[in-house]
């Protein structure tokens, strides 16, 4: 018998929202990799401000993620 008899399926909108948190997690992730790694970016900014910015997107997709975990209960 499954471990998960007893718990309750989570409706098709929970789902999608999990699914959708998990696609910005990602996003946020390359955003930020893209921001510090992209050297020609089209946006003029500079190397430290570039790096500053990449650091905080990927700060804020972890701080997404540990949301997205501890909401998933």
């Amino acid at each position: 018998m499954s471990k998960y008899v007893n718990e309750q399926q989570k409706s098709l909108l929970q789902r999608f929202l999990f699914v959708l948190r998990l696609l910005m997690f990602t996003f946020y992730i390359l955003a930020g990799s893209m921001f510090i790694i992209w050297k020609d970016m089209p946006v003029e900014l500079a190397r430290n401000y570039r790096i500053a910015f990449g650091v905080i997107l990927i700060v804020y997709a972890f701080l997404r993620f540990i949301r997205l975990v501890q909401n998933r209960d």
